[in-house]
This record gives C-alpha cells, structure tokens and sequence, in this order.
C-alpha cells in the first residue's frame, strides 16, 4: 500500500469520527447497547421464572388439600363390604353351637352334683332305718341267757352278719366311752360327778352313734364326767 493511500485511509476514519461526533453517538455505544438489551431480557426472564415458581407454590398446597380433601372423601365414605351369607351363616351357627355345648356341660356338672346328693341323702335314710333294728340285736343278745345255746349263736351269727354288710356300705359306729365329749358326734343326756375320771370326759353310752362315711347319721347318747 503506498503513502497516498494510507494518507486517504486515515483521512476517511476521521472523516467517520468527525460526523459520529457531530451526531451525538459516542464511540463504543453499539456494544453497551446490546449488553443493555441482554440484561433487560435477563431480567424479564427471571421475573417470569420467579412469577412462575410464585404460582406453582400456591398452586401446590390448593392441589394437597383438595388431596387430602379427596382422601378424607374416600375414607369416610367408604362402604363397610358386606359379608357373605354363608360365613354369616357359619358364624351364626358356631356361636349357637359353643353356647349349646358350655349349656351341656353345666347342665351335666348339676346333674352329676344332683345324683350324688340325692345318693347320699337316700343311703343315709335306709341306714338311719335299719339302725333300731341293730338296737333290738343288741339288746336280744345283751338279754339272752347261754352264749352256747343254738337260738343265740344263730342270733349273735345273724348280728355280725348285719353289721359287716353295714361297714361294707362305709357305716361305722361312734366311739364313745372314755373319749372326751366332743357335740359334733355326742348328745351328753347325762352329767355325773366323778373326779377319778377326767373332766368332760364321756363315762357311760346309752344307744350308739352312727357315722354313713363322713357324715354323722345319729348321735351317741351319753353321760359325761363333770
């Protein structure tokens, strides 16, 4: 390039400043304006993303209470599933069934309680009868004459006899003579005042007492020592 030309280059470049002078634009403005562009489009987006994340957040807690709403909905509007006629049969049917047999087994207890009773106090009437005929033995064999006379053998046989079959069955007579007064298994008719025997103590028997196994079927009548 020769002297000239870059002489009319220069001279064309102030040429340019000189009429951008003249119309007011400063040198370097194309690019403040663009950066100003791009930070106002900057700021519209971040504007818009911040409107747009304001209205997601209100939107969420309207969207989880008509969640919660619909939750609640279903919850208590849900219908109880009705069962199936044959399990509430069933049901019915084994509840009738276990009340019937805890029934039974009251049932048979009292029975059980009922026929031992009855069989307690029936054996206790039959010996509680029986025994006046023991009484009568007693006195025969007590009044008879020769123990080796026949009629009184055969008697004193038919007495043991008796009495054996008695305490097969569990009746076993009181003792009393010598034993100490004791009113659960003694009538005291009688008091004497003997000091050679000890106090309360029973010193003669009128007609035996009688026990049917744990249960007293008739008292001892008897004279006690004072």
């Amino acid at each position: 390039m020769t002297e000239r030309e870059n002489t009319n280059m220069e001279t064309d470049l102030e040429q340019e400043k000189d009429q951008k002078a003249q119309s007011g634009e400063p040198a370097g403005a194309a690019p403040a304006n663009a950066d100003a562009a791009g930070a106002e489009e900057a700021a519209r987006t971040a504007a818009g993303q911040a409107a747009a994340e304001s209205a997601t957040q209100e939107k969420e807690p309207e969207n989880a209470g008509d969640a919660g709403n619909t939750k609640e909905k279903k919850f208590f509007g849900k219908k109880k599933e009705k069962k199936d006629k044959k399990d509430e049969k069933i049901e019915e049917l084994t509840d009738k069934l276990t009340r019937q047999m805890a029934e039974f087994d009251n049932y048979r207890k009292r029975t059980e309680r009922e026929k031992s009773s009855m069989y307690l106090v029936g054996a206790r009437d039959v010996v509680e009868k029986i025994l006046p005929v023991v009484d009568n033995f007693e006195r025969g064999l007590a009044a008879a004459g020769d123990p080796e006379d026949p009629f009184v053998d055969g008697m004193n046989k038919i007495y043991k006899q008796l009495t054996a079959v008695l305490t097969d069955l569990g009746v076993t007579a009181i003792e009393a003579v010598g034993k100490e007064f004791d009113p659960n298994f003694h009538n005291a008719v009688m008091h004497v005042d003997d000091e050679s025997v000890g106090e309360n103590i029973i010193v003669e028997e009128f007609q035996k007492g009688y026990m049917y196994k744990d249960s007293v079927v008739r008292h001892s009548m008897v004279k006690v020592a004072n």
